[in-house]
């Protein structure tokens, strides 16, 4: 299950300060520290509740244990909001009203939904990890090996994450060797506040990765046609801003790269079909997609997986969480 690859760290002493927590490059022991109980019975939600796998994961400053069969242990750092609360991510999700009838403090951040790792975050992760390994060995290689070779090796590719948030596929990818990462949210963003930044040195500094690492608010104007790989992860949500993630890949796609496109359908179907309309319309074509199960695997431990469909009778709710979709998207022509 992807799900059990993240645990919940000790929770660390409360900041006094508004801003999400400045990055801590200091050793993080805390003697003190102690499991939270809810922590642990979230963990195993996705065990109890396989139809109602979670989208995201975390708290607002929360920091993850995320365990890389390629890296290692890695430390997350979830990003915060400036005057943020003890509230829990249901909360802050669903948007709730103070007393006094205003939105509350968060609510203009939160429209960015950065204040947690999503899954599709693993997903992506998970598939660069699985595509590093030696170009010597692929002769000899699982067919599964070969593929995720295929579609997710970034030895020595550019690499642009659109909506970062905690930047777990960044990391990844700077991990596996890519020549460049570019982590990137909107100027808003609370992950510019530190989190990223965490993230990147905090698990970088100890190992020999020569990959340029830059950490940057979105904007137009630079950088055309600069990378050969796009990751946008669980960042569809909002129909309106479709047309403007179309064109964004459009500005900053090398000839010849490649668009991951990874989301799952807590949204409803309707609105991931609707971005790939968009994007069709905007001089993409679809190289490969299909929906993986977030949950189950097979026997012989490979993803579960089905057609992509625009439409599925009998989905609700209930029963859609545990599925994402999964796209290679590429300039027509090309």
């Amino acid at each position: 299950m992807l799900h059990a690859r993240l645990r919940p760290l000790p929770r660390r002493n409360p900041t006094p300060i508004e801003a999400a927590p400045a990055p801590d490059f200091q050793e993080d022991t805390d003697p003190d520290g102690e499991e939270d109980p809810e922590d642990l019975f979230s963990a195993f939600l996705p065990y109890l509740f396989p139809d109602d796998a979670p989208a995201f994961h975390g708290d607002p400053g929360q920091h993850l244990a995320y365990a890389s069969p390629r890296y290692g242990d890695l430390e997350i750092m979830v990003p915060s909001y400036p005057a943020q609360s003890d509230k829990h991510s249901e909360e802050i999700a669903a948007g709730l009203e103070k007393k006094d009838g205003e939105v509350n403090q968060v609510e203009e951040g939160r429209r960015l939904f950065a204040h947690f790792l999503w899954s599709a975050a693993m997903v992506v992760a998970e598939g660069v990890e699985d595509a590093d390994f030696p170009a010597s060995e692929v002769a000899s290689a699982s067919d599964a090996k070969k593929e995720a070779r295929g579609i997710w090796n970034v030895e020595g590719e550019t690499v642009l994450e659109l909506g970062a948030g905690a930047a777990l596929p960044s990391l990844i990818c700077a991990l596996g060797n890519a020549s460049r990462v570019t982590a990137t949210d909107h100027p808003s963003s609370p992950a510019l506040a530190g989190a990223i930044q965490f993230n990147m040195e905090h698990n970088l500094r100890n190992r020999s990765s020569s990959t340029n690492v830059t950490i940057e608010p979105h904007e137009w104007g630079e950088n055309k046609g600069a990378f050969t790989r796009i990751v946008a992860a669980d960042c569809f949500w909002m129909r309106s801003q479709h047309e403007n993630l179309a064109r964004t890949m459009q500005w900053f796609l090398a000839p010849g790269g490649k668009v991951w496109v990874v989301v799952g359908f807590h949204t409803g179907r309707p609105i991931v079909a609707g971005f790939f309309e968009i994007a069709l319309a905007n001089g993409f074509e679809i190289e490969l997609i299909f929906e993986r199960d977030l949950v189950s695997r097979t026997e012989d431990d490979q993803e579960v997986r089905r057609a992509w469909m625009p439409h599925r009778e009998g989905e609700g709710p209930e029963n859609r969480k545990r599925w994402c979709v999964i796209s290679v998207l590429k300039r027509k022509g090309e």
